[in-house]
């Protein structure tokens, strides 16, 4: 897979400087930033590692004026942050800005050292960050008893304004995207070459991640169904459930979200593998999926809003005959925004009578968000005909000009090619 690109102290200082520049604009003293816990999954609200280049799970501190604390969860941190330092990478919070742990009484600490105490301070956390945390993610206890301990400090929720200024990447974010989507491809080629009829699903799930892996990355876990018409979107089953994995048939197919994550930064890869002669309706479906892919590439340009081109991806719907199953584009890096909701998903599935239905069309999340160059899309258009769902595409990032595509690879249905039969003997 080539060099490995790292992040420098060069790019440290960009950030930070971001973030000093917009705390002067919005007439902040400081950013209080709470990080998830470092296991979280795809789409982890993970801001806490946008300023320290560490684990995630983390608290920061950030005055206007002086360098940024870090809170930790305990004192394996401090160890981790030793070693790496020892080894010679790169680090970029002190160990004298480093402290234990992160609770209530650690934040009102560090506020207090800061000088914070009547200051005007931006919190990251408070805010919803769909899917997982629809009420934010800081806990009712802790900011009940940090904002009691600071009664004349005013706390502002700044989360959507700073993801919308972090989005932009620089060409060092960048060059570890590509790195990413790089890894991501190679992982759904290992799929590829594992699927065929009479292989466990779970040995084609283990052959993605395992190039992950293989390649120094530690991707989330997939969403990963089969069948000869899956029309779901999660873990597979055995994973949360105690259940022998499927055994793949012929006629069936792999519908897989891959999730590639280099350094913090991420990609996204739609995978819709067949074995064997994929299905007519299937075809269909991949054809308006790709229509609406390549309106998208053309549609992903600076200058325009995210909403415009969220439309311009879902054109291709409007006479199609079919139905769309979920959202055709979101944001990557960090994922704050999506749109093209579809309106009649759950309707359209049989026995789905007996669910709670589907709110109608919901409207595109940051939809007057102005598209800039260095900002990264999961590209993911996706069509049914009956049961036959084709869900397909990638990374794109936003150019200086055009939308650059990263994963031209996934924009298609996938046919298995299965490992080699066994030679039979003379």
């Amino acid at each position: 897979m080539g060099t490995v690109p790292t992040f420098s102290m060069a790019e440290r200082d960009r950030r930070w400087d971001l973030a000093r520049a917009f705390m002067e604009r919005e007439g902040i003293d400081a950013l209080l930033v709470f990080g998830e816990h470092e296991d979280a999954g795809p789409a982890p609200f993970a801001y806490d590692t946008w300023f320290t280049n560490g684990r995630a799970g983390t608290t920061v501190v950030f005055p206007r004026d002086g360098e940024p604390v870090s809170l930790l969860p305990m004192e394996m941190f401090t160890k981790d942050h030793l070693e790496s330092a020892r080894r010679g990478d790169v680090v970029w919070i002190a160990p004298e800005n480093l402290r234990m742990p992160r609770d209530s009484r650690a934040i009102a600490a560090a506020l207090g050292e800061l000088g914070l105490e009547r200051a005007a301070v931006g919190v990251v956390g408070l805010e919803p960050y769909p899917p997982w945390h629809p009420e934010g993610i800081v806990p009712h206890r802790l900011w009940d008893a940090v904002s009691t301990a600071f009664p004349a400090a005013r706390f502002t929720p700044v989360g959507m304004a700073l993801s919308r200024l972090i989005m932009a990447l620089g060409p060092e974010e960048i060059a570890v995207v590509r790195h990413s989507a790089r890894i991501g491809d190679a992982m759904v080629r290992a799929m590829v070459g594992t699927a065929a009829a009479g292989v466990p699903e779970s040995e084609v799930y283990a052959a993605g991640m395992a190039t992950g892996y293989a390649h120094g990355t530690t991707p989330a876990a997939m969403h990963f169904w089969t069948g000869p018409a899956p029309l779901a979107s999660g873990p597979p089953q055995w994973s949360y459930r105690p259940q022998a994995p499927r055994v793949l048939e012929h006629g069936d197919v792999v519908s897989a979200e891959v999730f590639s994550n280099a350094g913090g930064r991420h990609t996204q890869h739609q995978v819709t593998l067949t074995i064997g002669e994929p299905h007519a309706d299937l075809r269909r479906a991949a054809d308006v999926a790709r229509a609406a892919y390549d309106a998208g590439l053309h549609a992903l340009r600076p200058g325009r809003t995210f909403g415009e081109a969220v439309d311009d991806i879902r054109k291709p719907y409007a006479d199609a005959g079919g139905w769309e199953f979920g959202p055709a584009v979101h944001t990557l890096n960090p994922m704050i925004a999506a749109g093209g909701f579809p309106n009649d998903a759950s309707r359209r599935m049989a026995g789905a009578g007996a669910y709670p239905p589907e709110d109608d069309h919901r409207p595109t999340m940051a939809a007057d968000m102005v598209l800039e160059p260095g900002m990264t899309f999961a590209l993911e258009p996706n069509y049914a005909y009956g049961r036959h769902l084709a869900y397909l595409g990638g990374t794109v990032i936003v150019g200086d000009d055009d939308a650059i595509e990263l994963n031209p690879y996934t924009a298609r249905l996938l046919r298995a090619e299965g490992p080699a039969p066994e030679q039979g003997g003379a």
